[in-house]
C-alpha cells in the first residue's frame, strides 16, 4: 500500500472554514471509496482559538445537511510545510502567510487557494470568513467548501493536481 496524501486545510483561527474543509473532504473520499489514500488535518494561521471545538453555529449549519462533525482547533507549524503534500489555504491573507511561513520552493509549490478547486468560483479567490455573518453566511461557506473539496477531489484523482 502506499502512503496515504497528506493534505491540510488552513484558516485564520481553525475552527469554521478549515475544519468544515478537512471533515468534509474526509467524507467526500470516504464516499468515492477512496478514503484510505488520503490523511487530512486543520490548522489556523493564528493561535485565537487553540484547543477550541469548531465553531457552533457552523456546525450547526453541517448537521441541518445531515453532517456532524468535530475537532480541535490548532496552530500552523512550520514543520507543516514539509509534512503535507498540499497546503490548502481558505484566502489570500492565510496564503500570504503561509508563503512567508515556507522557507524553500518546495513548501511553496504545496499551497494553493481552496476556491482554485471550486468550478463555481467566477474568479472569486477567497472562502469568506462568516464569522460576523448571519446563518445565511455559513450556509454560503458551507457550499463553497462542498464544492471547493469535491474540485479539489477530483483534481488529484484525475491526476490533473500533481502531488508529491
Amino acid at each position: 500500500m502506499s502512503t496515504p496524501t497528506r493534505i491540510l486545510f488552513v484558516c485564520l483561527g481553525n475552527i469554521i472554514r478549515s475544519p468544515l474543509g478537512e471533515k468534509l473532504f474526509e467524507h467526500v473520499a470516504n464516499e468515492a471509496g477512496v478514503g484510505e489514500k488520503y490523511e487530512v488535518d486543520s490548522a489556523g494561521t493564528s493561535a485565537y482559538h487553540i484547543g477550541e471545538l469548531p465553531d457552533e453555529r457552523m456546525r450547526r449549519t453541517a448537521k441541518r445537511r445531515g453532517f456532524a462533525y468535530s475537532g480541535s482547533a490548532r496552530q500552523v507549524k512550520p514543520r507543516d510545510l514539509d509534512d503535507f503534500d498540499l497546503v490548502i489555504a481558505m484566502d489570500m491573507e492565510n496564503m500570504h502567510n503561509l508563503l512567508a511561513l515556507a522557507g524553500t520552493e518546495e513548501q511553496r509549490a504545496k499551497i494553493h487557494l481552496m476556491r482554485s478547486f471550486d468550478p463555481d468560483a467566477d474568479g472569486a479567490v477567497a472562502v469568506p470568513d462568516p464569522w460576523y455573518d448571519g446563518p445565511q453566511g455559513f450556509e454560503t461557506v458551507y457550499d463553497i467548501v462542498d464544492r471547493s473539496v469535491r474540485g479539489l477531489l477530483h483534481a488529484i484523482e484525475s491526476g490533473n493536481l500533481k502531488v508529491k
